[in-house]
């Protein structure tokens, strides 16, 4: 665990609040290295790693009894951390594997998938722990966990699920030397129906992903 962490709140590193809200900033300072670029041949599995991590932290928060605010108003929390850069970051390093197909709800009859991108999906979960980790270094305890907890059941765990099924997905065509077909169109801006999406599943062929991203088959 952090220490930083544990010494700034003094609290026992047994503590549910101390553990989740140290893998919380874990996972930010994690991702904020790895967007740096320093090691762009590890940016998927290292992805892959953190995101499985932090979403262990997030079935904590799941099966976890509600959390409710003290306060029934959030307290303001002033202007909070730009993530531009990070999701800039994260498009220019992961291009051409960027961009996904995911269904939204899987629980949705004939649901059709629609567009993602890693890079919004890495900058839209950092944005949601910052908020309540803001919180939780104020000493607002109680509103951090609400929060993580909160936005994990209606933002960033799903959107932290279906980055997981991009990024292993990902990992495992290369390790298995099964290439994808050619991504060809498919945007987040574009309104795509079902069929559409079928024929442009994929990002690019494995030979294409393997060098940049650090994946090798064997």
């Amino acid at each position: 665990m952090s220490d930083a962490t544990l010494h700034a709140v003094g609290r026992d590193p047994a503590d549910f609040a101390v553990q989740i809200a140290d893998s919380v900033e874990s996972f930010i300072v994690a991702v904020t290295e790895v967007a740096k670029g320093e090691d762009p041949d590890s940016a998927v599995p290292f992805l892959l790693l953190e995101v499985s991590q932090l979403l262990l932290t997030g079935g904590r928060l799941g099966a976890h009894e509600d959390v409710l605010p003290d306060e029934r108003y959030e307290p303001d929390l002033g202007p909070e951390p730009d993530v531009d850069e990070l999701r800039e970051r994260f498009a220019l390093m992961l291009d051409p594997v960027d961009v996904y197909s995911e269904v939204f709800d899987p629980y949705e009859p004939r649901k059709a998938p629609v567009a993602h991108r890693l890079s919004d999906d890495v900058a839209d979960i950092v944005a949601d722990l910052r908020h309540g980790l803001i919180h939780y270094r104020a000493g607002r305890v109680t509103e951090a966990l609400w929060w993580w907890q909160f936005s994990y059941f209606t933002n960033w765990g799903p959107t932290a699920s279906a980055a997981l099924r991009a990024l292993q997905s990902l990992v495992a065509h290369v390790r298995l030397d099964q290439p994808l077909e050619e991504l060809d169109g498919l945007d987040t801006d574009e309104d795509l129906t079902e069929d559409d999406l079928a024929e442009q599943a994929g990002q690019v062929m494995a030979q294409e992903i393997g060098g940049p991203l650090g994946l090798r088959g064997r």
